[in-house]
């Protein structure tokens, strides 16, 4: 493979990817869909905002205290158990959403039954990839074409579900994502990796020896106050978008998956340049430099009145995101002791995705009394002042380093 793929060389790296590329896609096509159902069925930010927590918000309350059976059992078979269960979950939201009997209700419902599955699923799709690769170097190239996955499929995904919503409805988007977890299930099926068994302390003992390495780590602490920070006030924005799409640019479904795509292009091209890099030297500062863009690029989108400027912008606050969000997770992959790792991304996980529900349900509530302009303005303002002092910081006591 040539060094831009290199992770690919291993063989059940290989497969994973394969399968995950296909999964992806479907599980794009069906957050985008939901989505839409969700603005369409109320007309509100409040009940966007609402959908947005609840999806998340399991991976704050769960994805701690799961990052402990990460750490302990088979990482494949969780992941076969959490796909299996998000397949049934798409399943019941394209029955409900055919038979016409879904309400808001009953997306927020299936939204919070989601994210409890992924409390589980996301630590253990990050801590697996270190026994996915057959060569430890190539662990920084696997995280980064992790990110290429979920970008390029959030770069496709978005813009066929904005197409196939506009044309025949949601119900064929859910059906599509049922369809696509036998892709990943496959896949897993096939991978061989040495299993996992139970050891060490109590369950709450090992969560708390994992906070306490992350406190003792004063990287890997920096780099995940950064990452709450973004999560709370910058990624939001995605979870508004609908109402840019219609009450701004007043366009449709179609013009909803386009910007949610030109997002994804710029996240896209950010993670093929995590991908080509050679190692992680000068990482570090990379992310110092891309967190204030997402700061800069937020406020410009949410006052720029024309739907062609928008597209440009929101593709850079996408590349920012990214390299500010998979260069820290490359870093604290780079960084953490391997005992510790389940429980690590498991608060990595809480920081960039469990996070991100306190943020929508705080910003949708805001933005229905203040408006959506003026409130991501602000927060565009709070990210740009984050990334600034992270920068700072950098710049009077720099990062070592990883080995």
């Amino acid at each position: 493979m040539p060094p831009l793929l290199r992770a690919l060389n291993s063989r059940n790296y290989r497969l994973y990817f394969i399968g995950q590329l296909v999964s992806l896609a479907g599980t794009w096509m069906q957050q985008i869909a939901m989505i839409w159902l969700a603005y369409r069925l109320s007309n509100s930010a409040f009940v966007l905002g609402t959908v947005g927590f609840a999806s998340q918000i399991p991976i704050l309350l769960f994805a701690a205290i799961n990052g402990v059976w990460v750490d302990r059992f088979d990482r494949r078979r969780l992941l076969m158990a959490t796909q299996s269960l998000a397949m049934v979950q798409a399943v019941a939201l394209a029955v409900l959403a055919w038979l016409e009997w879904v309400t808001p209700g009953l997306l927020i419902l299936l939204a919070f039954f989601l994210g409890c599955i992924n409390a589980m699923d996301v630590p253990a799709r990050q801590a697996i990839t270190v026994q996915l690769v057959d060569d430890p170097g190539d662990l920084p190239n696997a995280i980064a074409l992790n990110s290429f996955l979920m970008n390029a499929t959030r770069f496709v995904g978005p813009a066929l579900a904005g197409l196939v919503v506009a044309l025949v409805g949601e119900v064929v988007c859910f059906v599509l994502n049922a369809a696509s977890y036998l892709a990943v299930l496959l896949a897993l099926s096939a991978i061989r990796i040495a299993p996992r068994t139970g050891q060490g302390a109590g369950a709450l003992d090992a969560l708390r020896e994992g906070f306490r390495y992350v406190l003792a780590h004063r990287q890997i602490r920096r780099s995940l106050l950064l990452v709450a920070c973004i999560s709370f006030f910058a990624t939001p924005y995605a979870v508004m978008m609908p109402l840019f799409a219609r009450e701004i640019f007043g366009g449709d479904a179609r013009t909803y998956g386009a910007l949610i795509a030109s997002a994804g292009g710029g996240s896209l091209l950010a993670s093929l340049y995590l991908a080509s890099r050679a190692d992680t030297g000068g990482l570090a500062h990379r992310v110092g430099r891309a967190a204030p863009a997402i700061g800069a690029a937020l406020a410009l989108f949410a006052v720029t009145p024309w739907l062609w400027l928008a597209f440009p912008v929101v593709m850079v606050l996408g590349f920012a995101v990214i390299v500010t969000i998979a260069g820290s997770n490359t870093l604290i992959q780079t960084w953490v002791d391997n005992d510790f790792r389940g429980r690590v991304m498991a608060i990595f996980s809480m920081a960039f995705l469990g996070i991100g529900p306190l943020g929508s349900f705080t910003i949708g509530s805001v933005a229905h009394g203040l408006g959506i302009r003026a409130t991501l303005v602000v927060c565009g303002l709070i990210t740009l002042a984050a990334g600034l002092f992270y920068r700072l910081v950098l710049g009077t006591r720099p990062l070592p380093l990883p080995e």
